[in-house]
């Protein structure tokens, strides 16, 4: 399968597939900043001893 997909790949217009595999990095990166933020603000949380905080960021993270 994924033979298949690289396949396609190689036959999509060259521009198309800069693009698409240019869109799926940029979001990767957004996603790990993201992560690192809130990781971050956990552990801000937990330094300052503030549980709502630690419990709201810890499921923003799962939701990530």
């Amino acid at each position: 399968m994924e033979n298949n997909a690289l396949n396609e790949m190689d036959r999509m217009d060259p521009n198309l597939r800069d693009e698409m595999l240019t869109e799926l990095f940029l979001n990767q990166v957004i996603k790990n900043f993201k992560k690192r933020k809130i990781l971050k603000e956990i552990d801000h949380s937990l330094k300052n001893k503030d549980k709502e905080a630690f419990l709201r960021l810890t499921e923003k993270l799962k939701s990530e």
